[in-house]
């Protein structure tokens, strides 16, 4: 007895010092994790600011290519010293993934590198030039004069920023390397709203940048913090930075793009269509996807999924009694009176208090399926007029981890008959809760994960997630309106469908029209919403197909876990585990998943 008793002491003293060395290690990567996060953030004072510090506040980011690869030369230079400094054995499972997560960044800032040329650096959707108002309107808070003084001094710098963007589309032209001609007509467009209004021109009215400056100061003012004569400074040097670089820069980037936009192609092509386009697009596949699926395999599986979507689509049609076809059905939804709203300033008020009533609805019931929730308010807002397009798609921009600046569901509402109302409600619950501000704001407020685990972003998660959360909304009881319950399996087919048109126009050869029509014969979107969705796929190939291949892991990870768990499956510590890891690539979030549901049924 004595013997065995000596053996099982023997045992818990070597197990308890196997622990403390794992945790140990660990620990130790996080700390060395976050000390090469802290590095990598000094290359992106914009990002410091978003993430709502005041480090590098007067800077902006450099987008030269010489600093891309300066950071990238960092970026592996890290991977050296990861893998020489730890011993991956001895690490918990957890911290295991946050070393493999490193890698897995690191080679993808690799594999980007080829194609950098091939990315285009201005366009409707991701160009920059209205991000830069955007982020100094939204993001660079002013609470005392010397927050004031840098504002100011980041004027300057996003005319030396926008100055490299527009030297990087140059050279990219230069090997005919050029969105379609749509996206040019749409960047003058944007371009020159930023320098609409005073001080930029003689109108009465303050351009919003400026009116934000001038809001900014007049609130430095109110607050005791400067006194009248040093406000009405202020405002001259900031009016003088709006006219001697943010004006100059704007207009040579529009003088450039009014030249360069002839020699763009009038009819759209996908960028198979440029050299080593194929590739390039399997590269955004793979980097969207974080999969390694094919063009085909990815244009097969929405064929398949746009079938399945549309059987229960016709179920709904006979729910509500309409006589008729699938096809006329879409033409009701799409065009009869009661699913919009008035093309009136009531009307978008309207759109939104109803948008914001759907939030407030699942609000009670996400306890029943969640453990963790987020602590970041939510708001619903009207994109700014500067960067409001008719027809563009909603999407949400993330709070901060102190709650100081809270998640916004943002919403383009210059156009109401772009806007369904079938629609409403399953967009309120993917870029509201449960889908992107759960997801974002769970993550951002995890103070036990390495930093760079809390504000990473990738798509077929993200996006993944945002659409599964529909689905679940659905499963949670919500939808009382059997209009709304078909406009969420239009949100869905909507996806299956970019998996069909994405591969379409830029592996399979497809035109802009072909991939309209088929949009149009599948769903009930409104037509000016679907050009304006083609032709985002057209100048951001693969993103549109990373939601759908995203959402169907998530529901296949749960299967997994529900089928092996059984009665013991709990679906809240499941989207706890989910959603508390930060967003990963699907094969990581894979295998997080797989060795939970294994300790869970060790249990």
């Amino acid at each position: 007895m004595r013997q065995m008793f000596t053996l099982w002491f023997s045992c818990l003293i070597f197990f308890s010092a196997y622990s403390l060395a794992s945790t140990s290690e660990s620990e130790r990567l996080k700390q060395w994790l976050d000390a090469r996060y802290e590095e990598e953030l000094k290359f992106s004072p914009m990002t410091l600011t978003k993430l709502g510090r005041k480090q590098q506040y007067a800077d902006i980011d450099d987008f030269s290519e010489a600093a891309w690869q300066t950071q990238l030369q960092w970026q592996l230079a890290t991977l050296d010293s990861l893998r020489e400094d730890f011993d991956y054995q001895a690490l918990d499972a957890d911290a295991r993934v946050s070393y493999d997560y490193w890698i897995y960044r690191a080679e993808r800032a690799q594999a980007q590198h080829q194609w950098l040329s091939h990315h285009y650096v201005f366009d409707q959707v991701t160009g920059l030039h209205t991000a830069f108002p955007q982020f100094m309107i939204s993001y660079h808070g002013v609470e005392s004069e010397q927050d004031m003084l840098d504002y100011i001094a980041r004027l300057e710098g996003i005319a030396r920023a926008l100055g490299q963007l527009q030297r990087r589309a140059e050279a990219a032209a230069k090997q005919n390397i050029r969105p379609p001609r749509f996206a040019f007509d749409i960047v003058l467009e944007q371009s020159r709203a930023v320098l609409s209004g005073a001080p930029f021109d003689e109108s009465d009215e303050a351009a919003p940048w400026w009116r934000d400056a001038k809001s900014k100061i007049d609130a430095l003012q109110s607050a005791g913090k400067i006194d009248a004569a040093r406000a009405e400074l202020l405002k001259q040097q900031a009016q003088e930075a709006f006219g001697k670089h943010i004006q100059p820069a704007y207009q040579q980037l529009i003088s450039w793009l009014e030249q360069d936009r002839l020699k763009a192609d009038q009819q759209p092509k996908g960028v198979a269509s440029l050299s080593d386009g194929a590739a390039y697009y399997e590269y955004q596949l793979s980097s969207y996807t974080t999969t390694d699926l094919t063009a085909q395999q990815v244009h097969e599986l929405g064929l398949a999924e746009v079938a399945r979507i549309r059987d229960e689509m016709s179920a709904i049609i006979k729910q509500v009694e309409f006589d008729g076809s699938l096809a006329e059905f879409f033409d009701f939804v799409r065009s009869d009176e009661q699913f919009y709203y008035p093309n009136t300033e009531q009307g978008r008020q309207e759109f939104i208090d109803e948008s914001r009533h759907y939030l407030d609805v699942i609000e009670s019931k996400l306890p029943q399926y969640f453990g963790i929730l987020p602590k970041a308010d939510l708001e619903v807002r009207r994109v700014e007029a500067f960067r409001e397009r008719d027809g563009a798609a909603a999407f949400y921009e993330t709070g901060t981890a102190d709650g100081s600046r809270p998640g916004v569901y943002y919403m383009h509402l210059s156009d109401m008959r772009a806007n369904n109302r079938s629609d409403l409600q399953t967009t309120a619950y993917h870029e509201g809760s449960p889908g992107h501000h759960m997801q974002s704001s769970i993550a951002l407020e995890r103070d036990d994960l390495p930093l760079f685990r809390s504000n990473e972003w990738y798509s077929a998660y993200g996006e993944g997630w945002a659409l599964y959360a529909e689905y679940l909304a659905w499963e949670m009881g919500v939808y009382d309106n059997p209009y709304y319950n078909f406009g969420r399996l239009g949100g869905e087919i909507f996806r299956a469908i970019r998996l069909v048109v994405d591969t379409g126009l830029h592996a399979l050869g497809w035109s802009e029209e072909q991939a309209v029509q088929y949009m149009l014969d599948n769903s009930a979107i409104p037509e000016t919403s679907v050009r304006s969705e083609i032709q985002r796929y057209l100048v951001w190939p693969g993103q549109a197909t990373s939601y759908k291949i995203g959402m169907l892991k998530f529901l296949e990870l749960r299967e997994q876990a529900s089928s092996t768990l059984g009665e013991d499956f709990d679906i809240r510590a499941f989207h706890d585990l989910v959603l508390g890891g930060g967003s990963l690539p699907l094969s990581i979030l894979e295998r997080r998943v797989g060795e939970w549901i294994q300790e869970q049924a060790a249990n």
